[in-house]
């Protein structure tokens, strides 16, 4: 018995396959660079809490200066993974300013971040570090989104040297 297929392109219409392509392998590299900063950001966050444990149980640092200087130091792990083993493509020439965009997103993820502690400790009389994870699950999302739009995104990309198409 054969059976009929449904909603497959015609022969001749190419462009609805090449539409399909493009949309699969979009999202085949949307999976190849969020699958391994998931990674990354595992090995950023292990460094994160691990220092933010150290300075405020073994040092006496306040929580969350401790959180705001533990999550800046995993951010710097997670910029160099980033740019070495993660995205391919790099939207700014100069690492200084890659660099600069790059800690200010973390910025705001560090403000999501301890926004979400202090809540979590002040407010819900969680421990610090139950906070914590609850706060980088919340950073997460929002800084891969931001960053990989701002940063590691070629189709974003604005060309002002081409020129337009005129018929």
């Amino acid at each position: 018995m054969i059976r009929k297929a449904r909603n497959l392109p015609r022969l001749g219409d190419m462009t609805v396959f090449s539409d399909r392509q493009a949309k699969n392998g979009a999202m085949m590299r949307l999976a190849r660079e969020l699958i391994p900063y998931f990674g990354a950001s595992a090995v950023g966050l292990a460094l994160d809490v691990s220092l933010l444990w150290l300075q405020v149980s073994v040092i006496g640092v306040p929580y969350l200066a401790a959180a705001a200087i533990s999550f800046l130091t995993g951010t710097v792990l997670v910029y160099w993974a980033s740019i070495r083993h993660i995205f391919g493509f790099r939207r700014l020439a100069s690492a200084r300013n890659e660099f600069a965009l790059f800690m200010a997103v973390g910025l705001v993820g560090l403000a999501i971040n301890l926004g979400v502690i202090y809540i979590g400790v002040s407010r819900l009389s969680l421990h610090y570090l139950v906070a914590k994870g609850g706060a980088a699950g919340c950073t997460f999302l929002v800084n891969f989104a931001m960053r990989r739009w701002l940063l590691f995104t070629q189709w974003a990309r604005v060309h002002a040297t081409q020129p337009a198409d005129h018929d």
